[in-house]
């Protein structure tokens, strides 16, 4: 029997990842190679003509599991039975620009897909909140789409685990395969902690822990965790413009591994709402280690947490915090 197929929206979809993103969920990376999906694509009404360009190309690329594509300025029809949510779209920070200036903006955004979200979507809809800053956006549209489980609301923080990844594959001279279970803690901002003492190295003679074979614990406390926090920043400066590419591909990963499940004892990093795991102040939106199966994640238990980590673990909550209360001043 063929599949039904998933309705996917992705908001802000004539944007650079918005571009990148849709040929990905069209070609299967996202579901899987037996998956079929309809496109749902919102952008805002500057954007329209840009936004049918895009349907145009999706036509021309023939994409066998792509059936059907909606491609809408209005948040209503973008929104309608919906299973899956990538939010892409949102005000980006400008130069001279205030916090408080961009939250505003992102709040009023948030708060009008959301409830287009809440009213319309499939039940049990799935949401992924890619646009900055993440985690607060998230947890502002759970504010007004309260009939969707708070365990269907997350963020992305699969990026700055990928870039992880990443980092250790080059720094050792290993295949980026061969390395799992670092840890994105924290927000998807410069605050992040990217932990890597659970971490592993797949070895000839068996998993060896990361901090063994890198043994320099200066540059794994340091340039490390500077890099992976400013992965974003050297981007721009080099490439004139935001990761894309990268943060489509990390958009599908979380997905993937959301819906099909994470392989078993590997864990990935989500941005998901905090129930006081770890000692994180609940109802935050922040990055845990979790599995995922049957469509469902949980966050890993029991992780041992040195000094050095629960100092920068802590930080990064109290920015959190204070971005939350921003955010709410903000709805007044």
């Amino acid at each position: 029997m063929a599949k039904e197929p998933i309705r996917v929206l992705v908001t802000g979809a004539a944007g650079q990842i918005g571009y990148a993103l849709v040929p990905m969920i069209a070609r299967g990376v996202m579901f899987g190679p037996d998956q079929p999906v309809v496109l749902h694509m919102l952008d805002i009404e500057p954007a329209a003509e840009a936004l049918n360009g895009v349907k145009m190309e999706l036509v021309d690329a023939a994409f066998p599991l792509l059936k059907g594509v909606v491609a809408t300025t209005d948040v209503v029809e973008a929104c309608t039975d919906v299973n899956v949510a990538v939010m892409v779209g949102g005000f980006p920070r400008k130069e001279g620009m205030e916090r408080k200036d961009v939250m505003s903006k992102n709040v009023s955004i948030y708060k009008s897909q959301a409830s287009a979200l809440e009213k319309h979507a499939a039940a049990n809809c799935k949401v992924l909140v890619v646009a900055n800053p993440a985690n607060t956006n998230a947890l502002i549209l759970k504010e007004f789409a309260p009939s969707i489980p708070k365990e269907n609301i997350t963020c992305l923080t699969r990026l700055d685990h990928n870039r992880a990844l990443g980092q250790i594959s080059e720094r050792l001279s290993v295949h980026v395969s061969e390395v799992k279970n670092v840890i994105i803690w924290g927000n998807h901002s410069s605050t992040q902690y990217p932990d890597v003492n659970h971490a592993t190295i797949k070895t000839p003679a068996g998993e060896k822990p990361v901090r063994e074979l890198v043994g320099n614990d200066e540059w794994l406390n340091g340039e490390f965790i500077t890099t992976v926090q400013q992965r974003g920043a050297a981007i721009i400066k080099a490439r004139k413009f935001s990761s894309a590419l990268s943060a489509a591909s990390a958009a599908c990963d979380h997905i993937r591994d959301w819906v099909l499940g994470t392989p078993e004892g590997t864990w990935v990093s989500m941005g998901v709402y905090s129930d006081g795991s770890y000692n994180v102040p609940a109802g935050l939106i922040y990055s845990f280690p979790v599995t995922c199966k049957n469509g469902e994640w949980s966050i890993v238990q029991d992780l041992p947490i040195d000094e050095l980590s629960r100092k920068k673990m802590d930080a990064t909550a109290q920015e959190l915090a204070e971005e939350k209360a921003l955010a709410y001043s903000c709805l007044s």
